[in-house]
């Protein structure tokens, strides 16, 4: 039977080892009992839902959660996209998903794997490099686990999350995206809810954005900036985020009487994907190879989603490194759109054009475009050749009189 080292038992590396044991593979996961209050990646996308179903828990996930039926990109205080996640019928998608507290929602995955059978050990795992290609567990990690006979496992799995284990052994180094943003947030009451029920909404701040992710009984409360922006609204993360609710006009007229109810949590190092995900005894999933932008909230789907490559995958980790690695190139060039300004331009152009002429096929590039638009955000299409066609010829074609530069998020 073949041997399994999951190092990390977030949801990444509880997933895989699910899906792994699941195959009848001899599967040990480590952990080291830190599990911070809060963390980022409370909003889940709809390609999410059939990962969930795959590994049986998403009554469980549905109980803890608050159904989101779509997004809303707040442009300012005056205006208000929305988007609904109906259209992604068209793809063959659940038409939701759900906000979910983050420790709770891990609790529920890892949960998972130990019912599948998966050895849970309570260690700080290390690692070490024979010099070559190939890590190995350390003697200390390896007593740790009497049953593999101080055998080392056959194959080793960093799900170690942003801490990169593996990359940082290895020198593995990272290409870093054209953003260096920080994410400051807390969870919240006192804000006015928004309709319809559990609604993300994304707004605009001057510089950077924020977000606002409705959960059971609080809202996630979050802002993205730069160094300099961040600078400008206070010395600590908490200075920044309350400046931020109470300078912008579109937080501030929904915050009632806000109240924190949880420490400032401070997220770093976006857009960050390491330059190999792979070798020969080994491979990274989730945050460990690489993190995208918390922009459209990707990172959940990622993170699972390469768990499910790699177990059906594990015999050829090198077609599971350039799947990862196509993947997330498919996900840094949408969100680009989005920060550019070009995707909200198109929209404006869409509404224009059926406004102006009325005609039936302006009716129909509009909703044909919402409907790739919502499909690609959703993670159904967001690799499709033709999808990224659409939007790349509408990008360049497609913007008319609206100017990118003026919905861009700085």
């Amino acid at each position: 039977m073949k041997t399994i080292a999951i190092i990390g038992s977030g949801p990444s590396g509880s997933a895989l080892a699910t899906f792994l044991a699941q195959r009848g593979l001899d599967v040990t996961m480590f952990t080291n009992e830190r599990r911070p209050g809060l963390i980022v990646g409370e909003s889940l996308i709809p390609a999410l839902i059939p990962v969930l179903r795959r590994l049986g828990v998403e009554e469980r996930v549905a109980a803890i959660g608050l159904h989101k039926p779509g997004v809303s990109f707040v442009m300012s205080k005056d205006e208000k996209i929305d988007f609904c996640f109906a259209p992604v019928a068209a793809c063959h998608l659940p038409t939701y998903s759900y906000n979910v507290p983050r420790p709770a929602f891990d609790r529920i995955i890892e949960d998972r794997a130990l019912e599948a059978g998966v050895r849970r050990v309570a260690h700080q795992a290390k690692i070490e490099s024979d010099g070559s290609d190939r890590v190995r567990l350390d003697a200390e990690t390896l007593a740790a686990v009497p049953s593999l006979g101080g055998r080392q496992p056959d194959f080793i799995v960093d799900a170690s999350g942003r801490s990169r284990m593996f990359a940082r052994t290895l020198g593995i180094p990272a290409r870093l995206g054209g953003r260096k943003d920080a994410a400051h947030f807390a969870h919240y009451e006192g804000f006015d809810p928004e309709e319809p029920r559990g609604q993300v909404l994304i707004g605009r701040l001057e510089a950077g954005w924020s977000w606002r992710i409705p959960l059971r009984d609080r809202l996630s409360v979050g802002i993205v900036v730069n160094k300099d922006a961040a600078a400008k609204l206070g010395a600590t993360p908490e200075e920044r985020l309350e400046t931020a609710i109470r300078t912008d006009p579109a937080l501030s007229a929904s915050a009632r009487n806000p109240r924190r109810l949880t420490d400032v949590v401070t997220y770093s190092n976006y857009q960050l994907v390491s330059e190999r995900g792979h070798g020969a005894n080994w491979a990274m999933i989730g945050d460990a190879f690489g993190f995208v932008d918390p922009m459209l909230s990707p990172g959940m789907w990622l993170a699972l989603r390469s768990a499910e490559i790699l177990a059906d995958n594990l015999e050829t980790p090198a077609i599971y490194s350039a799947k990862m690695s196509e993947l997330i190139a498919a996900w840094m060039e949408l969100i680009g759109y989005y920060y550019d300004g070009r995707m909200f331009a198109m929209y404006h152009t869409g509404v224009r054009l059926e406004r102006r002429w009325n005609m039936a096929l302006s009716r129909f590039m509009h909703r044909h475009v919402e409907t790739h638009i919502a499909c690609m955000a959703s993670g159904a299409t967001t690799q499709s050749a033709y999808g990224r066609g659409v939007i790349r010829f509408l990008a360049k074609h497609f913007i008319g009189g609206a100017d990118p530069r003026s919905l861009a998020i700085r």
